[in-house]
């Protein structure tokens, strides 16, 4: 026989499970988003060191074919001139500026299939701007838009849903950020009407990363239906036959 007491020992257990194991989605989501930079960056170091090497081997040929065609080679100047010329094309790549990420204005005008990554792009930018709380949203936002990418493949610009997905995360989310930024540091801790910018920021975020999460589940009603379809079309198929 259950008890008041028991009851009430059994609900905060299963309160405690679901803090567990949404600290423990958190946790995850974060480490992902960490892979994702890592990848990236190592990405982009790699494009830089064969950008380097092509470069390279080109002033070693361009060298090699001069000291052919010349009748008494390039010489020692010759050869020291190319030495310099690869280091100098070597340190302009390797201290180059990494690719700028995307505007605003840019967001607002991006194709609709290449918004969530480019977002992304933008959002990774503006983490080092943000207190820890919206960071953590940040990351968060970015497994909703990796989430949202794939299904926006199928949906052209001029829909009602591309719309809607644009004026959410390539207008409201830069807008609303950018407003927080224009606030001057200091004051981002003080309250104004019983309420801090940075919890208004952090308030704003939680909105947007749920409304994200909602549209992705909207654009993916059509085949949650088609898959729920389909499956009770294969239950009265064979196991109703196996039963008769």
């Amino acid at each position: 026989m259950t008890t008041p007491r028991s009851n009430e020992v059994d609900a905060q257990i299963e309160r405690a499970r679901e803090v567990m194991a949404r600290i423990s989605q958190d946790y995850r989501g974060q480490a992902q988003q960490t892979v994702k930079r890592v990848r990236r960056r190592a990405r982009s170091a790699l494009q830089r060191v064969i950008l380097i090497a092509v470069a390279n081997a080109a002033i070693l040929i361009a060298a090699m074919v001069t000291g052919l065609i010349l009748p008494g080679g390039i010489g020692i100047f010759g050869a020291l001139a190319a030495m310099l010329l690869m280091l100098a094309v070597t340190l302009t790549i390797a201290l180059a500026p990494a690719a700028r990420a995307p505007t605003p204005a840019k967001l607002a005008q991006v194709d609709i299939k290449a918004l969530p990554a480019q977002t992304e792009r933008w959002l990774e930018a503006q983490r080092p701007l943000l207190p820890a709380p919206a960071v953590q949203l940040v990351d968060r936002i970015g497994q909703r838009l990796d989430t949202l990418s794939p299904q926006l493949a199928g949906v052209d610009n001029d829909t009602a849903e591309a719309m809607e997905v644009r004026r959410l995360i390539g207008e409201q989310l830069p807008a609303f950020l950018r407003d927080y930024e224009r606030v001057p540091e200091p004051l981002r801790r003080v309250e104004r009407n019983g309420r801090t910018p940075d919890a208004q920021l952090v308030d704003g975020l939680k909105l947007i990363e749920q409304e994200i999460g909602d549209m992705t589940q909207r654009l993916a009603q059509a085949d949650l239906d088609s898959l729920s379809t389909r499956g009770r079309f294969l239950e009265m198929k064979y196991r109703e036959e196996k039963a008769e």
